[in-house]
C-alpha cells in the first residue's frame, strides 16, 4: 500500500553478512549473530547515531526457541540505547519485505523517522525439538513429587520417543514441499528442464559479475570468523563460475525422480546470512545529512490457495503494487524476482506475460539472484531492497520492482522510486 500522509519514506542504505550455504562457513554462527554483525556494520558505515534510531524490526522465518525476538537482541546491541522498542515478523519468504513495509507504514503515519529493518537465518542451527510424547513425558517428571514417581513417569519413555523431529519444509495445509510444488508449476505450465538450466545458469553468470566487479560485494559486511585462523569471508559462497548446461543436465530431479525437473542446480540451496536496511523519513534524511538511495513508492502483499500453485501469489501481488504506485509495467527500469526456483521465476514471468506485460530479461536479476547467492530465508528481501536501490541509482532508473513469492501461497511486492 502506500499511504496518503505525505511522508516519504527513504532507503538510506543497506548492507548484509555473505550469504553462504548452510553448513559451511557460517555454521558456527546463530542468526542473532549474523543478525547484530549486519546492524553493527550498516551503523558504521552510515555513521549514523545509534539514539537516531526509533525503532528496530526484523524478519525470520525458523526461530531460535532460546531468541523468539530477534529484532529486541538488535536492538540491544552496545551501540544502541537500551530502550529502543523492537519487534520481528514472519511472513516466511519475505520476512524482510514484512520487515521493511512495516517500517514504511510507521515512518509515513509518523511514529518514528528512523527505523533498522531487516531480517537473518541460520539454517545451521535449526531447532531440534523432542518428541510430543517424550515431552509430555518429561513436563509430568518434573511434577513428580517424589524421586520414585520421578522415576516411574521416566520409566514410561520409550526407544521411539527419542527420535527427534527437525522443522519441516513443507505446506502443513497440503503436506506438499515448496520442491514438490515446484515441480507442479513446472508441470503445469510447462516450464522445461532445459529453460530452468538455463535460467540457474544466467543466475549464477550475472551474480559472477555482479562478484567480480565489485557491485554485489560492496554490500557484504565480510565476516570474521569465530575459529582463529579461519579465512575472512568476503562474498556469497554459492555462486558457481564453472557451471555450465551440461553440468546441470546430468543431475538428477530431486522431487519427482522419474518424470521431475527440479534439481539441486535449478532450485535456490538452504542458505545462512542476515541483512539490515536504514529507512528514514524524507524531512529525516535532509535533518541527517543523507542522499536517499531510493524511495518506497508502494508496496502489496497477495495470496494464493497452497493447493493450486503455490509460488504463483507474485501474479497477484506485483499489479496491486503497480496500481497502488500509479504507473505501469512498462515504466519499471529493473526488476527483482526472487529465485526460489527456476520453474517458479519462469511461471512468475509466465503470469506477467499473460497480462500483456512485455518480459525484458535485460533488466531482471542483472546481479543474478537467489539461486546463485542463495536464501537465508528472512534476509532475503533486504537483499533485495539494498540491490535494487544501488543498481537504481547506478543507472539513474526511476522505477524499480521487487517480487517474492513465500511459503503458504503468499507474495509481497515493492516499488521502489528514484525521482
Amino acid at each position: 500500500m502506500s499511504l496518503p500522509t505525505g511522508r516519504r519514506v527513504a532507503v538510506i542504505a543497506g548492507c548484509r553478512t555473505p550469504f553462504c550455504k548452510a553448513g559451511t562457513v557460517l555454521k558456527e554462527a546463530r542468526a542473532v549473530d549474523l543478525a547484530r554483525y549486519a546492524a553493527r556494520e550498516l551503523l558504521e558505515r552510515t555513521n549514523l547515531s545509534p539514539g537516531a534510531v526509533n525503532e528496530v524490526i526484523f524478519g525470520q522465518v525458523v526461530p531460535s526457541v532460546l531468541v523468539p525476538n530477534i529484532a529486541r537482541e538488535v536492538s540491544l546491541l552496545p551501540q544502541f540505547p537500551n530502550e529502543i522498542p523492537a519487534f520481528s515478523v514472519n511472513r516466511a519468504c519475505a520476512s524482510s519485505n514484512q520487515a521493511i513495509t512495516a517500517a514504511h507504514d510507521q515512518i509515513a503515519l509518523g511514529h518514528a523517522d528512523v527505523i533498522l529493518a531487516g531480517g537473518a537465518e541460520s539454517l545451521s542451527d535449526i531447532p531440534i525439538l523432542a518428541s510430543r510424547r517424550l515431552a509430555d513425558i518429561l513436563v509430568a517428571a518434573s511434577k513428580a513429587r517424589t524421586l520414585g514417581a520421578r522415576i516411574a513417569t521416566f520409566a514410561k519413555i520409550r526407544p521411539r520417543d527419542l527420535i527427534p523431529v527437525a522443522p519441516a519444509i513443507a505446506e502443513p495445509s497440503t503436506g506438499e514441499s515448496m520442491g514438490q510444488s515446484a515441480e507442479k508449476m513446472a508441470k503445469e505450465n510447462r516450464i522445461s528442464r532445459e529453460a530452468q538450466d538455463r535460467w540457474a545458469l544466467r543466475s549464477h553468470q550475472m551474480a559472477a559479475q555482479g562478484t567480480a566487479d565489485g557491485r554485489l560485494t560492496e554490500e557484504i559486511a565480510p565476516w570474521l570468523p569465530v575459529r582463529p585462523g579461519a579465512d575472512v569471508v568476503r562474498k556469497d559462497n554459492g555462486i558457481r563460475t564453472d557451471s555450465s548446461l551440461e553440468q546441470m543436465a546430468q543431475l538428477r530431479p530431486v522431487f519427482d525422480r522419474r518424470y521431475g525437473t527440479v534439481t539441486a542446480a535449478n532450485a535456490s540451496p538452504l542458505t545462512d546470512g542476515a541483512s539490515a536496511v536504514l529507512l528514514m523519513s524524507e524531512d529525516a534524511a535532509r535533518a541527517h545529512g543523507y542522499e536517499p538511495l531510493a524511495y518506497i513508492r508502494s508496496y502489496a502483499v497477495a495470496a494464493v490457495d497452497p493447493g493450486w500453485q503455490l509460488l504463483q501469489a507474485p501474479v497477484r501481488a506485483v499489479p496491486k503494487a503497480l496500481e497502488r504506485a500509479g504507473i505501469e509495467w512498462k515504466e519499471l527500469g529493473l526488476i527483482e524476482i526472487h529465485e526460489a526456483f527456476a520453474s517458479q521465476v519462469l511461471s512468475n514471468l509466465q503470469g506477467f506475460a499473460a497480462k500483456g506485460w512485455e518480459i525484458n530479461e535485460a533488466i531482471i536479476n542483472v546481479m543474478g539472484g537467489s539461486i546463485a547467492i542463495g536464501h537465508p530465508f528472512g534476509a532475503t528481501g533486504g537483499r533485495l531492497v539494498t540491490t535494487l536501490a544501488n543498481e537504481m541509482r547506478r543507472r539513474d532508473v526511476q522505477f524499480g520492482l521487487i517480487s517474492v513469492c513465500a511459503q503458504g501461497g503468499m507474495a509481497s511486492a515493492i516499488v521502489l522510486e528514484r525521482r
